[in-house]
């Protein structure tokens, strides 16, 4: 049992749905909030407001999966003008961005592994980790960036504030 806003729940009532499903057998937007239930779980461990989900955010960051799955590729690459170019730092005065980005198959390519790896990674972690950063947007698609790779998905995120 856990202690969840002040009432005795079950430990496995506070997973995430969808965690340990593989995105070639489950919707792509179930894979999404599954990462990031995830994700606002773990900030939620470490005192951390959770991550508000921004659409334009998630327009850049699943542009890019799209793109590295398409043309076989992995990298960040210019984040920030994939970010401005979704219109998420119009008529901002000032802002803070980053960006993880990962793929996995088979048993790797599901959003806890992937969010497992990131949170092994001490870059990946800063970001999750990250207080400034208040809203998030994450695209995920199947396929790999690489050739030859089965049941594998590529996911991204990108974190943001505005001010």
């Amino acid at each position: 049992m856990a202690v969840f806003a002040g009432l005795a729940v079950p430990a496995q009532a506070l997973a995430c749905a969808n965690e340990n499903a593989n995105p070639n057998d489950i919707s792509l937007a179930q894979s999404k909030r599954a990462t990031i239930c995830l994700l606002n779980h773990i900030r939620r461990d470490h005192h951390l407001r959770r991550f508000h989900l921004n659409r334009r955010l998630s327009l850049a960051s699943q542009r890019h999966t799209n793109s590295m799955t398409a043309h076989k590729y992995f990298a960040h690459g210019d984040f920030v003008g994939r970010i401005r170019s979704a219109h998420y730092l119009k008529g901002a005065r000032g802002w803070t961005v980053g960006e993880n980005i990962a793929w996995g198959s088979f048993d790797w390519a599901t959003p806890a592994s992937i969010v497992d790896s990131w949170m092994h990674s001490p870059p990946h972690r800063a970001n999750i980790l990250n207080r400034r950063f208040r809203e998030i947007g994450i695209g995920v698609s199947r396929g790999a960036p690489v050739s030859g790779t089965d049941r594998a998905a590529t996911y991204g995120t990108d974190f943001g504030t505005r001010f």
